[in-house]
């Protein structure tokens, strides 16, 4: 065997298989992120000005592309794709690094007993530090989406709010909202992934006897079904994210918080579901398909399973 075939044979541990547990974490939030762009846009209109886009999601759509041109389908896909590789890579690297970790510490039988638990567990501590990286740079998004001439793109937008705003007022006073949001949802993304391929695993074997193609389905399938609880979950938390960081604030955020939600109310609060269920369940089943693809084609398939066989 050439002394290539013996490295890729050998499976990699420690830093360098968590490093590739990242990589393709990121890799599958950036992308699926950036291709959803044009939905996220609509979206984020619906919930910051529910009076002009008030027929729908397809009317929205018409609507954008007849005021400001395609092109402002594309609005924010810079800060959207950044933001989201690094969050990609605290977030997916972060939950395998957990997983494992509460596995070793309760013990392989104890922790399929408590299975759900560390997959919630788990995935929220990933979470929390995901949302530091992710904040700024949403932070941006949002600026971008919700006034098309404040800036030209990532660089300029970032700047300016810096600039203008400084770093805690401008790109963490979302920064609540984001946990508010990002963190039930990961939550549920995870537990309800993890279950849902185990489910789907039991009737069709364990995922190693299935071809590529099998494999891949399967995490479609239970991803698809992740996202849509997934969004369900962090909706009001998402409306609530759009509407604080379309201008500048003042005032303690969990007030400014509490003024949104009252003022919004339940309805509100849920505005511009239909197309996030959309958005989030397709890049959610696309982000476990690519993630699964990623790790196995990096090598990286000796992650820690805790599912019942």
């Amino acid at each position: 065997m050439s002394s290539i075939e013996t490295q890729a044979s050998v499976a990699p541990t420690g830093a360098a298989l968590y490093a590739r547990f990242a990589l393709a974490g990121a890799i599958g939030c950036g992308v699926t992120h950036s291709a959803v762009t044009p939905v996220d846009v609509v979206k984020t209109r619906i919930q910051l000005e529910p009076t002009v886009y008030n027929r729908g999601m397809r009317d929205a759509f018409g609507q954008v592309i007849r005021n400001e041109g395609a092109g402002a389908l594309l609005t924010g896909i810079g800060p959207t794709f950044a933001g989201y590789f690094l969050q990609g890579a605290f977030k997916f690297g972060g939950y395998e690094f957990w997983k494992k970790t509460f596995i070793d510490i309760l013990g392989q039988e104890s922790a399929i007993n408590n299975r759900s638990a560390i997959y919630i567990v788990s995935s929220g501590i990933a979470e929390f530090f995901a949302d530091v990286a992710l904040c700024p740079l949403e932070a941006t998004r949002i600026r971008l989406v919700s006034q098309p001439t404040f800036a030209t793109g990532l660089v300029s937008g970032f700047t300016r709010i810096l600039k203008e705003e400084g770093v805690v007022r401008g790109f963490y006073s979302g920064f609540g909202p984001i946990l508010f949001k990002q963190i039930p949802y990961t939550m549920a993304k995870f537990v309800v992934y993890e279950r849902a391929s185990e489910a789907i695993l039991l009737k069709v074997g364990p995922k190693e006897s299935l071809s590529s193609a099998g494999a891949t389905g399967v995490n479609l399938t239970a991803g698809l079904i992740a996202g849509i609880a997934a969004a369900i979950v962090s909706q009001p938390a998402d409306t609530l994210l759009s509407k604080i960081n379309k201008t500048k604030g003042t005032g303690p955020v969990m007030a400014r918080l509490a003024g949104l939600a009252k003022e919004l109310g339940v309805r509100g609060l849920f505005l511009g579901m239909g197309p996030r269920i959309v958005m989030v369940g397709t890049l959610t089943a696309f982000q476990f398909a690519i993630y699964g693809d990623l790790k196995k084609a990096l090598g990286a398939t000796n992650s820690v399973e805790i599912h019942k066989k």
